[in-house]
């Protein structure tokens, strides 16, 4: 797997905190600063999302993967996954997630709720490499509801 982070700052001045992320596959990912009011050429733009919401964002899509792909392996009628991730960090750098919490909201037709526990409990163990790396400096815990569709 591959990766080329580029900084987007304004030519000549090299100001601003944008950067832009091709991956492997070539796709495009933007990434910015917050603005800094007090000095301002060490801001960002607050045109994209910080690096670390991407870090978060991509741990809910790689367990949110897992979830519908064991759900579907299991032969279940999953018709929706949505993960809501809330994060803290530490307070000094670095500044670590510390604790992550996953709200699972799953939708489908006759889903037991043990399979769909099942699925996360896999997922968080074995299979969702990201939430298992966080899990090395952060509490990551879980839970969920079922939707009927």
């Amino acid at each position: 797997m591959e990766c080329t982070v580029s900084w987007t700052g304004s030519a000549g001045t090299r100001s601003g905190m944008g950067f832009v992320a091709e991956t492997g596959s070539g796709h495009v990912i933007a990434m910015d600063g917050a603005p800094d009011a007090q000095r301002p050429e060490l801001g960002g733009q607050n045109l994209a999302p910080r690096p670390m919401e991407t870090v978060l964002a991509g741990t809910g899509g790689c367990t949110a993967y897992d979830v519908v792909m064991i759900l579907r392996r299991g032969r279940h009628d999953v018709r929706g996954c949505s993960v809501h991730l809330s994060a803290e960090r530490a307070a000094t750098d670095p500044k670590v997630f510390t604790r992550i919490h996953m709200h699972f909201r799953v939708t489908g037709r006759n889903l037991p709720r043990e399979a769909v526990a099942r699925a996360i409990d896999l997922s968080h163990e074995k299979y969702c490499s990201a939430s298992i790396m966080l899990g090395a400096t952060a509490q990551v815990t879980t839970d969920f509801e079922v939707v009927e569709d």
